[in-house]
């Protein structure tokens, strides 16, 4: 199967279900839209105050640049992981990326 074909199930699979525990993507519930959309804001200012790119984030991130996307979007929760390894990269705290603004 060429790489291009396997790609293209793969985003259909992650486009149709609820849940893809292969990949860990969970679709979020709309009752936190706002507050995951205010999350991404917060990751967008410090990437820009940084002056990095999606795509440089994601790399130090270690992450794809499409889940950087994703999450600056609001349309994905963060891990842990990934939420720490911002913070090292942002040189800020955890809490920071969650003082939300009106």
């Amino acid at each position: 199967m060429s790489i291009a074909l396997c790609y293209f199930y793969k985003v259909y699979e992650l486009q149709h279900t609820r849940y893809n525990k292969s990949v860990g993507v969970r679709y979020l519930k709309q009752e936190y839209k706002s507050q995951y959309e205010k999350f991404g804001l917060n990751v967008v200012y410090y990437r820009k105050k940084n002056r990095l790119t999606q795509l440089q984030l994601a790399e130090l991130v270690d992450v794809d640049r499409s889940h950087i996307s994703a999450i600056e979007l609001g349309n994905v929760g963060v891990s842990f992981d990934v939420l720490f390894k911002m913070c090292e990269v942002f040189q800020i705290k955890p809490k920071e990326l969650f003082d939300f603004r009106d």
